[in-house]
């Protein structure tokens, strides 16, 4: 729908700017999909729950699931892709759908198409916040996406960058408002709920015992088959036949970590202070602690442009039309967890009433 709208809105731009004709146009509608449908096979099981035991592939970084994603087009489904006989109509190489994935060079003027695929206004992130506010039954990530389709358009940010980018009609800045708050309340109402986050420490706890070394095998060679073996399923029946230790057997008696301590989204001194003091207090009887972590919008570069009929000057980005975004921090919320069993214990020491648990 993405690519359709903007094709409509700005065929003559990308015409003069990157050579497209209708072929070029039918080509990449069907690259752009094939990327959207495969962008994220790299994920481990229980997808960003498990992110962090995923290896290191030098000495200050770690692969992401995107490196996984690229490796299993180019080596796993390599022959889907190149071997389909409706292929001999595009000729597609597994290489153009995962250079289109990682965003270089390589992708050569598909590269433009990148942000419907992973960036601040992609169709997954659009998706998933509608999808996962229907089926948990919430409204935090509602937002139109019907006017935000309608209002997405190629533009040239100006003379010192002649790349056609994505950008968005000034009549649409609301509703890219919108989807960019609704990311943030389904993080913090949701993705970010104590128990939730909980689970993510018990997956994580449950996962180091069954894999080697504690982290996934990384994705060349004769490693990736081996990744490719874990699944949902495999952990799962893993943890029933009790093999995944003290965090299994917790998953499954649904006996998770109690929160006994939260700070603020954004930390203030204050809140460092507390926190310390309460680590303190608690003692043995703190099990856990984790960082909920994410900032919601990235200014600079990636930032949003809004292009205005009469705009001076005629490109914005979104951050300068909407003070909610541009008054956004990163959130660094600590939520410090006990045992069910000594949350009472835990509670007396640092003198909280009864809670519910």
């Amino acid at each position: 729908m993405l690519y359709d709208s903007i094709v409509a809105k700005s065929a003559e731009l990308l015409t003069r700017e990157l050579a497209y004709d209708e072929a070029g146009f039918k080509r990449d509608r069907k690259l752009v999909r094939l990327a959207a449908l495969l962008h994220d096979v790299g994920h481990a099981p229980f997808s960003h729950s498990s992110e962090e035991l995923l290896p290191t592939k030098d000495a200050v970084a770690k692969f992401a699931h995107e490196d996984y994603s690229a490796a299993i087009i180019r080596n796993e489904l390599r022959s889907a892709i190149e071997d389909h006989p409706l292929n001999a109509n595009t000729g597609f190489k597994a290489n153009d759908v995962a250079a289109l994935i990682e965003g270089g060079a390589a992708a050569g003027r598909a590269v433009f198409w990148r942000d419907l695929i992973s960036g601040q206004m992609d169709a997954d992130r659009m998706d998933y916040l509608l999808r996962d506010s229907h089926h948990i039954g919430v409204q935090y990530g509602k937002f139109d996406l019907q006017r935000l389709i309608a209002s997405v358009v190629a533009i040239l940010p100006d003379r010192e960058h002649p790349q056609p980018r994505l950008g968005i009609e000034e009549g649409g800045w609301h509703a890219a408002e919108a989807l960019v708050l609704a990311r943030y309340f389904m993080f913090t109402q949701v993705y970010f709920h104590k128990t939730r986050v909980a689970y993510d420490i018990h997956i994580r706890g449950a996962l180091k015992e069954v894999l080697r070394g504690g982290c996934f095998p990384k994705p060349v060679g004769t490693e990736l088959n081996e990744f490719l073996k874990w699944d949902d399923w495999k952990v799962l029946g893993l943890i029933a036949d009790g093999k995944a230790g003290e965090h299994g057997r917790r998953i499954m008696e649904r006996n998770h970590y109690r929160e006994i301590h939260h700070t603020h989204e954004v930390c203030t001194v204050e809140d460092i202070q507390k926190l310390e003091e309460v680590k303190s207090k608690l003692g043995n009887l703190l099990v856990a602690e984790e960082t909920a972590k994410t900032r919601w919008y990235k200014t600079g570069n990636t930032d949003i442009l809004v292009v205005s009929e009469f705009g001076s000057p005629p490109v914005q980005p979104l951050s300068e039309y909407s003070k909610a975004i541009k008054g956004m921090k990163e959130n660094n919320q600590v939520i410090l967890y006990v045992d069910r069993a000594s949350r009472p214990e835990a509670e007396m020491l640092l003198g909280k009433g009864k809670q519910q648990t």
